[in-house]
């Protein structure tokens, strides 16, 4: 797998967004590797918190399944709801650099932006949705970037993808 282009850096995330004519807000903080940092760090930011799971099934198929950071979701069905070709696991680092652009840690829906073969299928978890504001990180663990739920289905459909509303978490 070789990547054509160079990621895009969070800065040119941003700058997409404006040109979308999406507005955020951003925060800054520390690097968050889990949610338990994310929790303990962040401070106050209000609205839903993803969690976000970069899995592939045996055909290659990859899937960007983003849930509320508490959310459970049951890797053993999940393929059943999802789509899948098989059961599916979890996608390589090398993978999720290539198709998304970011290091494990730093996954994000914001990753569909460096997607831009359409490769990956999006699924947003319902209960996730019923969020007001969705908080994702901005292709870097080193901040928050709040957008508004149909901002986001917006961004999501203007990066090419068809986003999957669809309750996967138990």
């Amino acid at each position: 797998m070789t990547a054509t282009t160079a990621p895009k850096t969070r800065a040119e995330l941003l700058a997409y967004l404006a040109e979308l004519g999406i507005s955020v807000t951003t925060h800054d903080h520390p690097p968050l590797f889990t949610v338990a940092d994310s929790q303990a760090l962040r401070g106050a930011i209000p609205g839903g918190h993803t969690k976000n799971l970069f899995l592939k099934d045996k055909k290659d198929n990859f899937f960007l399944v983003t849930v509320d950071e508490d959310a459970n979701v049951d890797l053993k069905q999940i393929h059943q709801l999802i789509g899948a070709a098989s059961r599916v696991s979890f996608g390589k680092p090398e993978a999720l650099m290539e198709l998304l652009g970011v290091i494990p840690g730093a996954v994000t829906v914001f990753g569909l932006i460096n997607d831009t073969a359409g490769k990956v299928k999006v699924v947003l978890d319902a209960p996730l949705m019923e969020n007001a504001t969705i908080n994702a990180h901005p292709l870097t663990n080193e901040a928050t970037t709040s957008i508004g739920r149909d901002e986001l289905l917006r961004f999501v459909e203007a990066t090419g993808h068809d986003p999957v509303i669809l309750k996967v978490s138990a």
